[in-house]
């Protein structure tokens, strides 16, 4: 079976958002951080691992989607299901202490929402395939990556905040550019987060319908 090409589009679209995120961290200099650093000695390397287990569980969860590798190589599907396991919940248990630097409320508690749901559907999909349910793991694992993706969507979104805060500001940019920016970086999780669940549902519900359809 094929790999549908929108998945391909999809991966290709993610690691262009996201390396140029993650190369500047890889010169180990809290300077070049894209986030404020008050800590070098703790807040730093924390944000450093979440972020770079975040990006091999990006990774990892593209792959274990992949047709030929699921159902050809299954041995390589089970590892790379570890992988990606592994991999969310170091970054997600790192980005606990990592909220606590965070000075605006709305941003905290946008990340923390993040994170309980990461982890708790990243969780339900490993219990349900220790314990052979595996088309409840496969449904789990799709809400798990749908969250791992919000850190793509919520980039990609950053455009149409800007222009939704300009147009619902009377076609203005009260307190500048610097404070429009900040007002869409408070909430762009949280609309990375519905929209990617809404989504992630409805491909689930189609995929239930096809399913008792064909059978």
């Amino acid at each position: 079976m094929k790999q549908k090409r929108s998945w391909w589009i999809l991966f290709i679209v993610s690691l262009g958002v996201m390396i140029p995120f993650v190369l500047p961290y890889l010169n180990l200099d809290p300077a070049k951080s894209r986030i404020t650093i008050t800590s070098n000695t703790i807040q730093f390397p924390l944000l450093l691992t979440h972020i770079l287990f975040a990006f091999i569980a990006l990774i990892t969860g593209f792959l274990q989607f992949v047709t030929r590798i699921r159902v050809q190589h299954p041995q390589t599907h089970r590892y790379l299901g570890r992988g990606y396991v592994i991999s969310v919940f170091i970054s997600g248990l790192l980005a606990l202490p990592i909220i606590f630097y965070m000075e605006d409320f709305t941003k905290s508690l946008a990340f923390l929402t993040l994170t309980i749901v990461w982890l708790v559907t990243c969780w339900n999909g490993y219990r349900a395939a220790v314990k052979g349910r595996f088309p409840e793991h496969r449904i789990w694992m799709m809400r798990s990556f749908g969250i791992t993706l919000v850190a793509v969507s919520a980039r990609l979104l950053m455009p149409l905040l800007l222009l939704s805060y300009y147009i619902l500001s009377g076609f203005s940019i009260p307190g500048g550019r610097t404070r429009m920016v900040e007002e869409a970086l408070n909430v762009n999780i949280w609309v990375g987060l519905l929209l990617n669940f809404v989504i992630i549902e409805w491909i689930i519900l189609k995929k239930m319908k096809s399913e008792k359809t064909s059978g």
